[in-house]
């Protein structure tokens, strides 16, 4: 009897611990962000005002009040500007991961230009961090159907895990019908990766997008908080959530774009803080090589 009991216990025990969920950050800056760009040309990034440094110490700050420790997916072009913030991330204990270098969609780059810009970020993150960096994330989720060629070179690069893919159509991004929880993906060449795709729940047999970022910002938060608990509780699964630091800066000036772009980027800005506060107080989260290594996709 006791035996059993045990048994039933260790079972839930490893149950709880698979839907420990992942907590992410994508550190880049607000005038990196795809909705901005016809505004803010690549060549002008040096001349606007830097906030990301300032923005994701408050994120440090938030996260070590809850006792949380996350995945932050640097940019290179960050990094290379602000190698002590990179520094900084690591000490507090977090694991540092790779964004790519300036931000381009991968679907619009060729795969040299995708492989050259993907090793330079990468490097200038080891270097600073001195340890591998074993985790990607492309820029706008923009490893697509038109894209996939990038998973390749991320396994050439030494990459174990890639978290690029939304399972979701979206005029940007997205593969629809993809695998919606973390999973060892083919890629073209047979060669596999582990994959922890944003996260999606199914309301009225649609596909709703609950990962983070501007949907956060925007859907209500009961309404992402329902889906995250279905991917917990009716699914047994683990999520994945992201952010921005300029997510939590509603003082960042405002740029002249088209009324879409205005709507994504600047809704519920002075409202997103808060937000992250309630969710980080009911929901379990941990880097997203751990979450992945608690899935027995990924080994020490």
């Amino acid at each position: 009897m006791n035996q059993s009991a045990d048994g039933n216990g260790t079972d839930a025990a490893a149950s709880a611990e698979r839907r420990i969920n992942a907590f992410t950050v994508d550190v880049e800056d607000y005038y990196h962000v795809a909705a901005l760009a016809p505004a803010i040309p690549r060549q002008s990034w040096d001349q606007h005002e830097s906030r990301v440094e300032a923005n994701t110490e408050r994120l440090l700050a938030l996260l070590a009040e809850h006792g949380v420790r996350g995945t932050f997916f640097v940019l290179g072009w960050v990094a290379e500007r602000s190698p002590g913030l990179v520094r900084r991330i690591a000490e507090a204990g977090h694991e540092i991961a790779c964004h790519g270098y300036s931000h381009q969609l991968v679907y619009r780059q060729s795969p040299e230009e995708f492989r050259d810009e993907t090793t330079r970020a990468k490097g200038c993150l080891e270097d600073i961090i001195g340890q591998a960096v074993q985790g990607y994330r492309a820029a706008s989720f923009s490893v697509t159907r038109a894209s996939l060629w990038a998973l390749d070179v991320l396994i050439d690069l030494d990459f174990r895990y890639d978290s690029s893919i939304f399972p979701i159509r979206h005029d940007r991004y997205g593969l629809p019908g993809a695998i919606p929880e973390p999973h060892l993906l083919d890629a073209p060449s047979g060669r596999t990766l582990a994959e922890f795709p944003m996260s999606t729940a199914s309301f009225l047999g649609l596909r709703v997008p609950v990962s983070g970022g501007g949907y956060f910002r925007i859907l209500p938060y009961w309404l992402t908080r329902a889906g995250l608990r279905q991917i917990n509780e009716r699914h047994g699964q683990p999520f994945t959530f992201y952010l921005h630091p300029w997510e939590v800066d509603p003082g960042q000036p405002r740029i002249r774009v088209g009324a879409l772009s205005r709507f994504r980027h600047y809704t519920n800005l002075e409202r997103c803080e808060g937000r992250l506060r309630r969710l980080l107080t009911e929901f379990a989260f941990t880097t997203m090589r751990d979450a992945l290594r608690l899935r027995g996709l990924l080994t020490a």
